[in-house]
């Protein structure tokens, strides 16, 4: 989000600004470690200390703005059809892969997720983007289940194939990322089964 400062004076050279601190603090993430400070972000972009934290007041905003970003609306196909289990599918494999290719980010955002915030009840993740994901994937079964329950339903998908399940997939258990993820696929298309079971 931009802030009074970016939105006054040289508003264009302050976006590129802005931008290079955000893309140091993802080159600094990929490498692993600590997550970056604002220091860092500034030291990597080249850009003074006192000039970046006219940005980002501090590593938690950094890092927040530094959390993949889409602008996508959906993450189907075109001309995908109606098939409730193959767009789901599609959607999936869309969604882990995108996380996979910013893996190092995604374990910086949910380790931060899991600390005490100095904001509370502010998270670093992105909330909901995934849900609206996977209820667009799942619109063919609105006549069948209701909206409350293909929200519910997508509820379930996320909770099975975000970085939360898919760190203790690699990491507890010990699965390659290909392996981690055809499971995550896998609990996605018996989650749909089983509610359309359940009539």
């Amino acid at each position: 989000m931009s802030t009074a400062y970016e939105q006054s004076g040289r508003t264009a050279q302050k976006l590129r600004t802005r931008a290079e601190l955000i893309a140091a603090a993802r080159k600094l993430i990929a490498f692993g470690g600590a997550p970056p400070t604002v220091a860092d972000a500034a030291s990597a972009a080249s850009i003074s200390r006192t000039t970046a934290y006219r940005y980002f007041s501090n590593q938690h905003d950094l890092l927040a703005a530094a959390h993949p970003e889409t602008e996508r609306t959906t993450l189907l196909p075109p001309d995908i059809g109606d098939d409730p289990e193959e767009r789901l599918s599609a959607a999936v494999t869309e969604f882990v892969r995108m996380i996979l290719a910013t893996e190092a980010q995604q374990r910086t955002m949910l380790r931060l997720s899991l600390e005490a915030s100095t904001r509370p009840g502010q998270l670093p993740l992105r909330q909901g983007r995934g849900i609206g994901w996977f209820e667009d994937a799942l619109s063919p079964l609105l006549a069948e289940l209701g909206a409350e329950r293909v929200h519910r339903l997508a509820l379930g998908v996320r909770s099975a194939v975000g970085i939360e399940a898919l760190v203790w997939l690699l990491d507890v258990g010990g699965l390659t990322r290909v392996q981690a993820a055809e499971v995550a696929k896998a609990t996605a298309l018996a989650l749909l089964r089983d509610a359309r079971l359940a009539g």
